[in-house]
Order: structure tokens, then sequence, then C-alpha cells
């Protein structure tokens, strides 16, 4: 239940692919970032942010290359967006394309951030990156800007370069995989980095278009921003919930206050998910519940504390009725199960 945000399963096949095409061991490079390369096999599953920067960092570090993120600049990149680049393809021209990518951004990253600046001769694709704990190699931004601009040259169908193109992080020692990359002037620790792309392209249309389908288009992004947007109010009201937990179990009205809504919108949101307030308490101390008794360094009285329970006896008729035994049965059950795997493992 750590708080991260997170990037979607079809931007990180996009970057495996990409990190294959360099010849780099993908599962270890993952392994080595806390992550599963198996998990790019379940297209629902979200990525944290921290595995990412660790994942980029990895691979710079192995490939000996910093421009890592700048690999092969003339490969269409359209998979990394998923659905929205389905969106984003049916768009009449340029401009309509990557507003809907602006609106609909969340369902490849809630990581990221996509946003329109005018400046003279065009607009600014501003492109954010968040880290949360971790800082964000600059291979990322670098990999962020490469793909936006690929995906515009190939819904374009020709090659076009950007009026400019800026970055937050120091210069590197070469500009050469800039230069080959972006073909345009390049800006250095800049108050934020994007692509300044020319009025001419924006209104550009687009080989890809197919208005009939548009709206179609939209209504799945949209369903899939629904979707995800639920999940994320579920998943911060559980992080709140396990912050104050140890001073008893809180209040609707605090997690609401928590996550900036008021009670009634906090209500209405549980609701639509087909879950209650007490049952997302509920289960969030049972989960804490069967992760802390499977680790014996704590007593069943700390584990009781932690949960929000003032005394044993309530404390023991919850496991019961989780588990349908004491915590001491049902620790004393999971780690002889430990026991023998372990045991087997070494046997083989």
């Amino acid at each position: 239940m750590v708080n991260s945000r997170a990037t979607s399963t079809a931007w990180m096949r996009g970057l495996a692919d990409a990190l294959a095409a360099q010849e780099l061991d993908v599962a270890a490079l993952f392994a080595q970032a806390g992550l599963r390369v198996e998990d790019l096999q379940h297209g629902d599953f979200r990525w944290p942010t921290e595995g990412i920067n660790r994942l980029w960092t990895a691979a710079a570090e192995c490939s000996g290359n910093p421009d890592i993120g700048l690999f092969n600049p003339d490969a269409p990149r359209p998979v990394h967006y998923g659905l929205v680049g389905y969106a984003m393809m049916s768009s009449p021209d340029l401009e309509t394309g990557l507003a809907r990518l602006i609106r609909y951004n969340a369902v490849v990253s809630s990581a990221s951030t996509i946003s329109f600046e005018p400046a003279k001769g065009g607009k600014w694709a501003r492109v954010e990156l968040f880290g949360n704990e971790t800082p964000t190699p600059r291979q990322r931004y670098d990999y962020m800007a490469l793909i936006l601009l690929t995906f515009c040259r190939w819904v374009l169908g020709r090659p076009i370069k950007p009026l400019a193109v800026a970055f937050m992080h120091r210069p590197p020692a070469s500009l050469a995989a800039y230069d080959a990359a972006f073909g345009a002037p390049l800006q250095f620790d800049a108050p934020f980095s994007g692509l300044l792309i020319s009025s001419a392209d924006l209104a550009s249309r687009l080989t890809t278009a197919v208005p009939e389908l548009a709206d179609v288009h939209d209504r799945v992004a949209w369903e899939a921003m629904r979707r995800l947007e639920q999940a994320e109010i579920s998943r911060r009201a559980r992080e709140a919930v396990v912050r104050c937990l140890p001073d008893g179990a809180p209040s609707r009205s605090t997690i609401a206050a928590a996550l900036c809504m008021s009670d009634h919108t906090f209500q209405r949101r549980l609701t639509s998910e087909g879950t209650s307030f007490s049952k997302l308490v509920d289960e969030t101390r049972r989960e804490l519940v069967q992760h802390h008794l499977a680790d014996t360094r704590l007593s069943c009285s700390e584990i009781a504390y932690l949960v929000g329970y003032s005394d044993q006896s309530t404390f023991f008729r919850a496991t019961h009725r989780w588990f349908g035994e004491s915590p001491g049965e049902y620790r004393a059950r999971v780690t002889a199960g430990n026991a023998r795997e372990i045991a087997e493992a070494l046997r083989k």
C-alpha cells in the first residue's frame, strides 16, 4: 500500500522491446529494478514509477550508454500509448490528436502529465514526470520526448522537426545523440521539458485519421479513465486508513478530508465501486494482519495495535471471522507452510 504513481503495461511493453533491441537482458534489468518481467503479460497491470526509475538507472549502467533513452530515433513506436493511441490516430489533425493524449494521459501513466503552452510559431507540448521517493533519471525524460516525437511523425506519415526541444536536466557530455534524435535547437537546464511543435505541423491532417471511429475511441478511453479514477480513490483511501489505524479505526469523514473531498462525495464514490467505508476498513485490516502474522518478529499485541484494535479480545474475534482461527493458530499454520516450501526447495 505504498503511495505510488503508476504506468500502463502498454508503455512498459514498448520500453522492454526498446531495451531488448539494444541486446540487453530485459529480465535481469527488471529484476534488478525490483520488477517482474512476467507482469508484462498482464494488460491491466500498473507499474510503480519508482521501479521504472530504477529500471532506467540500471539500463544506463549496464549498457554503459548514458544516452540510452535516445536509441534508434527513427523507429515508430505507436504501441506505447495503448488504447489512447487509437483515439489519437483517429483524430483529424495532429493538434487534436495531442489534445486527446493530454485528456487521457492518465490511462497511459499517472506518473506523467502532458500539457500545451502557446509559444511563438506553435505550441509547447510540455512533459512532466513524477518519481515519488526516487529522482527521475534523465534517460526517462529523453525517452518520453523521443516517443512523443516519433508518434507524431508516424501519424503524419512524414518526418517533422520540432522548432525547439527543452530539457530540465543538465547538458550531456555529447549532444550527438540529441541532434540525431530531434534535429532541432536544444535547451538544457530549462524550466520545463518538452517539444515546441510548429502551428503548421499541428494543423496537419493525420494519415491515420478515421473520423467515424473517433467517438468510439473516445468512449473507450473515457471508460478506461473512469475505471482508473475509481481504483485510485480506493487505493488512496486504503493508504489513509493504514496511516490512521494505530490511533484506532478512523471515521469516514476523517478519510474523506484526507482525500480532499466531502464526506458525501467520498461515500458516493465508494458506493459506485460497489463497496462501503466499513468494508474498506475491514479489508485493509485483514490484509495488514495477514502480512504482519507472517512476520514472527511482531507479537500479536503489537499487531493488534498496528491495525487499530484497543484490546486483544476484539482482535481475536476479528481473526476468527477472517480466517476461522486465532492469530496464533493462523501464524503457526502459515510459518509451517513456509518452512515446508523452503525445505522442498532445498531438496531440489
